[in-house]
């Protein structure tokens, strides 16, 4: 008989017709058998999950067909059908909705309405308490109107002369003068254009009685070898001559006479300066005493480049100051040395 028959009821199994499985099933009765899926490893076929899903499992099927279990059977027997693989996705799936399987990973439940939430924390200034809050409400007001007062005099300071500045020109200046001076010289309209360069010389008393005049020392050349070629030079070095003989040229007129009471404190702080370099250079020599101090500036214009066409002159121009007394400055000095030779005279 060909294997290919469709008109044949038997079972073709792995021994042939009417194997060890029993009798021939009828056609009908044999389909859901059939149909029914071998267990897979992505979706086990266990007993409750078959019957909670309402699809028999394979015993089933052979007890309502009335087969009975030889020795050795299994249910992998059945012969697979298409759509097996499905068919097992929806009983593992009817299973799971059936049992009531816990909810996927990563699911959130929502908060139960009603509940609720704690205050976020303050921060700030409104942490404190109303008191402190009223505190530091007033100290930035204080700061605030400082700071706008301070801004608004060095403006005038800075600003065109106008109807402010006449009437209170000296409130601006004695708030601006000194510490917060400011000029217009490193930007327009006046931009530096001059190389000044500032000398002084002494009259000393030798330890002999004698009066001698040293030479000019260059006190800007100094400064500027101390300021070439080092990375960080101190503010002394670039500044403090430089700002003192700004200060005198400012508070002085064309005959040298200070104007005010500022021209007399420049004077003052250059004859301060002038026994500082003067004593580092050791002018004095052993035993002298500086007496007297006499400045003077060189001024040469700085050449414009070629391409600008302007001419300016190359001759320097010299400014000779009178001398200055420096006793107040060195009756410290002076008195100490006396009594120096006294003690050496007596100890002789």
């Amino acid at each position: 008989m060909d294997a290919y028959d469709k008109g044949s009821d038997a079972r073709h199994g792995q021994d042939g017709p009417g194997g060890p499985a029993g009798p021939d099933l009828p056609e009908s009765e044999a389909d859901p058998a059939e149909t029914t899926a071998p267990e897979t490893d992505g979706a086990p076929d266990t007993a409750g999950a078959r019957e909670a899903a309402g699809v028999p499992g394979v015993a089933g099927v052979r007890e309502a067909a009335g087969v009975p279990e030889a020795a050795g059977a299994h249910e992998a027997d059945v012969p697979e059908t298409a759509g097996v693989p499905e068919v097992a996705g929806a009983e593992a799936a009817g299973a799971a909705e059936v049992a009531g399987a816990p909810e996927a990973a990563g699911a959130v439940r929502a908060a139960p309405p009603g509940t609720a939430q704690p205050p976020a924390p303050r921060t700030g200034v409104a942490a404190l308490s109303p008191r402190y809050q009223v505190g530091a409400v007033v100290a930035l007001a204080v700061v605030a109107v400082a700071v706008c007062a301070h801004i608004g005099m060095v403006f005038l300071h800075l600003a065109p002369s106008n109807t402010l500045t006449k009437q209170h020109g000296d409130v601006v200046e004695e708030w601006v003068f000194p510490e917060f001076e400011q000029n217009w010289k490193l930007f327009a309209p006046n931009p530096l254009q001059q190389n000044v360069s500032v000398q002084v010389r002494a009259e000393v008393s030798t330890a002999d009685g004698e009066i001698r005049t040293t030479g000019w020392y260059d006190l800007s050349a100094e400064d500027g070898r101390a300021i070439d070629g080092n990375p960080l030079p101190s503010h002394t070095q670039q500044n403090e001559l430089r700002r003192a003989w700004d200060f005198f040229v400012a508070s002085h007129d064309s005959d040298d006479r200070p104007v005010g009471l500022r021209g007399t404190l420049s004077e003052t702080y250059l004859r301060r300066i002038a026994l500082l370099r003067l004593d580092r250079d050791g002018a004095a020599g052993p035993g002298g005493v500086v007496e007297r101090v006499q400045y003077r500036s060189r001024t040469t214009n700085v050449e414009p480049p070629p391409w600008s066409g302007e001419k300016v002159s190359d001759r320097p121009t010299v400014r000779e100051l009178p001398w200055w007394s420096v006793a107040a400055e060195t009756r410290g000095a002076k008195s100490g040395q006396a009594g120096q030779a006294a003690r050496e005279g007596g100890a002789a």
